[in-house]
């Protein structure tokens, strides 16, 4: 096992300094497309809400999901909506 020398630290230094230059210049990543349609799972998590209080908002009309193959999907930009108001 070789021993770590002042000449090592300097070079790991000098590596760590021109990687955080990399990262820093680097364009930001655009931000995620948000979804079209939202499973029922992600609306409960978004709205922090039970299955009973979803099907709830759904019996009443507040929000008109589609239903594929036994899934609810609901339309992002009506559930949007509702907080806008």
């Amino acid at each position: 096992m070789e021993p770590i020398t002042k000449l090592d630290l300097e070079h790991l230094r000098h590596q760590l300094f021109a990687d955080l230059k990399e990262l820093l210049e680097k364009p930001a990543q655009p931000e995620p497309k948000p979804k079209e349609w939202l499973r029922s799972r992600d609306v409960k998590k978004m709205l922090s809400i039970s299955d009973a209080s979803l099907q709830n908002l759904r019996i009443r009309g507040v929000v008109n999901p589609v239903k594929i193959s036994g899934l609810y999907y609901y339309k992002t930009e009506e559930l949007n909506s509702l907080f806008k108001q």
